[in-house]
């Protein structure tokens, strides 16, 4: 069960500061929320501990790097159980190529976000990987053309 934790205004600042540059110190984003050190450093714990704050991480340039394609899959599966969900989800854990995995309601049942170097890579991994996978019955695919918003996941 979740439970919704309350936040004031001083913590939804707190967030969207950290949401904007999660590498700023604590002395930086005491000032830029209006409080001092010390208090502000109990409210990010508290925010970490209660699980509102999941983590921090770096954003690469995918592009940069080598990885020019963005797509994504819409998966349908033969069977929808509880365990044959779970199990395409687990399976999606391990490919490498999947960068964020949704089950969705609707047409289909997983909406999977593909990055790769290129578009050979990308379809091999449709065809000889994802089609292959058992309980998978249909995969629709569509190229990005260009991001067009990155923002971030919660508005505070």
């Amino acid at each position: 069960m979740v439970v919704k934790v309350e936040l004031d205004t001083i913590d939804l600042k707190i967030l969207r500061e950290l949401q904007k540059d999660g590498r700023m110190t604590n002395v930086e984003l005491s000032e830029r929320v209006g409080i001092s050190a010390p208090p502000c450093l109990r409210r990010v714990r508290k925010l970490e501990e209660n699980g509102i704050i999941k983590g921090y991480r770096a954003m690469l340039q995918a592009s940069l790097l080598g990885y020019d394609l963005v797509a994504f899959c819409m998966v349908g599966l033969k069977q929808q159980s509880d365990s044959k969900l779970k199990a395409f989800a687990a399976d999606m854990e391990t490919r490498t190529l999947v960068r964020q995995a949704w089950m969705v309601s609707g047409e289909t049942d997983f909406l999977l976000q593909c990055v790769a170097e290129n578009l050979t890579v990308f379809q091999d991994f449709v065809i000889e990987d994802l089609t292959a996978v058992d309980n998978v019955d249909t995969v629709r695919t569509m190229l990005t053309i260009r991001q067009v918003k990155d923002a971030p996941v919660v508005q505070t």
